[in-house]
C-alpha cells in the first residue's frame, strides 16, 4: 500500500512540474519561419520631375534567430515612373517596370530593450532598423528623351540595365499572437530608402548623382513550419 501511494505522489508531482515548465514558457516561443506580402508606394529620385508615385508587389522569406533578430530575402515587382514630357523644359519622362531581389538584416529594439513591465519600452520593442544589398533589374518600356521647349534638348542613358542598390529601411511590426503565445500573424508598416549605385534607374544619364527610389510599405507576414524555439524572455508582455 505505502509503495502504491508512493508512486502516486511521485507520478502527481512529476505531472505537476512538467506542467509547471510548460506554463512558465508560454510566451517565449516563436518560429524561425516566415512567409510574407506586401504592397509598396514607390518615388523615384532621379533624373526626371515631378515625381509620381507607384505601386509594386513584394513577396518574402524571413528566418528570425530570435523574435527580433531577423534575416530577410524579398522579390519585388513592379513600376517606376517620372517625369512630363509636355510641361517641364527638359521634356525627361519615363515608365520602368522593374523587378528587384533584396537581402537584409533587420534589428528590432525588443532585443535589447529592457520591455518587462515598462509599457512605453513594450511598445518600442517593435520597432526596427535594417540594411543590406540589393539587386534591381530595370526595364524602360517609355521614355522621352527630347524637349520641345526649348527644342533640341537631348538627355543620353539607357533603357535596360542591372543595377546594384543599397536598401536601408526603418518600420513597426504589429505581432498577433496565438492561444500559446507566440507571434502567428504580424503587420508591417514600413519606410525604405533604396540608394542605387548607378545613374540608370530611370533611363537618364545626367548629372554627377545615383538615383534612388523610396517606398512606403504595408504588408502581411505569416508564422510556418514546425520548428518552434524559446527566447531568453518573454515575447509578449
Amino acid at each position: 500500500m505505502i509503495k502504491r501511494l508512493s508512486k502516486t505522489i511521485i507520478l502527481t508531482l512529476l505531472i505537476t512540474f512538467t506542467a509547471l515548465i510548460a506554463k512558465a514558457q508560454v510566451g517565449f516561443d516563436f518560429s524561425h519561419y516566415e512567409i510574407g506580402f506586401a504592397a509598396g508606394f514607390n518615388a523615384v529620385y532621379g533624373d526626371a520631375l515631378p515625381q509620381t508615385t507607384t505601386q509594386s508587389v513584394h513577396l518574402n522569406l524571413t528566418y528570425n534567430t530570435t523574435p527580433y533578430v531577423n534575416f530577410v530575402f524579398e522579390a519585388q515587382m513592379g513600376r517606376l515612373r517620372g517625369g512630363d514630357s509636355l510641361t517641364t523644359d527638359n521634356g525627361r519622362q519615363f515608365n520602368n517596370d522593374f523587378t528587384a531581389f533584396v537581402f537584409r538584416g533587420q534589428l528590432q529594439f525588443g532585443e535589447f530593450l529592457d520591455y518587462s513591465h515598462n509599457s512605453f519600452n513594450n511598445a518600442l520593442k517593435n520597432f526596427y532598423v535594417s540594411g543590406g544589398m540589393g539587386f534591381v533589374v530595370n526595364r524602360i518600356t517609355q521614355i522621352s528623351r527630347y524637349s520641345i521647349k526649348p527644342p533640341g534638348i537631348f538627355t543620353p542613358g539607357v533603357n535596360n540595365s542591372k543595377e546594384p542598390f543599397i536598401p536601408f529601411r526603418i518600420g513597426y511590426e504589429f505581432k498577433v499572437y496565438n492561444k500559446y503565445e507566440q507571434p502567428s500573424f504580424k503587420v508591417d508598416l514600413a519606410y525604405a530608402y533604396n540608394f542605387v549605385l548607378s545613374d540608370n534607374l530611370d533611363g537618364f544619364t545626367s548629372g554627377s548623382h545615383f538615383d534612388a527610389y523610396t517606398q512606403i510599405v504595408i504588408g502581411v507576414k505569416f508564422a510556418f513550419g514546425g520548428d518552434i524555439v524559446s527566447y531568453r524572455k518573454p515575447i509578449r508582455q
